[in-house]
């Protein structure tokens, strides 16, 4: 499996993995209604960098990085992780989390869907602190209202970095 920047071609073939995500309301509040363009936009053109895991010429994920907030608090990264059905399991969401936390000094998850209990799991397993918890702040489609998590992780070796 090798990481690569994001590029238009290979969001193309990505395309499919977003759109059954958003699209099934479980994981992620993105308008299940964007076309591809707009989800590039969103995926590829607002965050800083965006990286795909590839394999025998599949994506099998993808993720973005930012800043969590700008000015001071920039060197608090955001990231967002998605990774195709089939290669669930297999190792390419934490390949992808490992490549994401050598780009930052600290990183905070925003809103982990707590339904999504293999996320949670894998996040906490790399060193995630679950640090809060906001009420029914995500419709799933399914379940109706449930938790979002936050979570964070310092990433810098030395603690005065910033």
């Amino acid at each position: 499996m090798n990481i690569v920047a994001m590029t238009p071609e290979l969001f193309t073939r990505f395309w499919p993995v977003f759109s059954a995500i958003i699209q099934a309301e479980e994981t992620y509040a993105f308008d299940p209604c964007l076309n591809e363009q707009q989800a590039f936009d969103l995926w590829c053109t607002l965050p800083v960098e965006t990286y795909a895991a590839v394999e025998n010429n599949t994506v099998l994920g993808s993720y973005f990085i930012k800043a969590n907030a700008s000015g001071p608090g920039a060197h608090v990264s955001n990231c967002g992780y998605m990774v195709a059905d089939a290669a669930r399991g297999k190792g390419a969401a934490k390949v992808l989390c490992q490549h994401s936390k050598q780009r930052a000094l600290a990183m905070q998850f925003n809103a982990v869907v707590s339904s999504n209990t293999v996320a949670v799991a894998l996040w906490q397993k790399l060193g995630f602190e679950v640090i809060g918890r906001v009420p029914k702040a995500y419709r799933h489609k399914q379940l109706g209202f449930v938790d979002t998590l936050v979570m964070y992780q310092w990433l810098a070796a030395d603690e005065s970095v910033a």
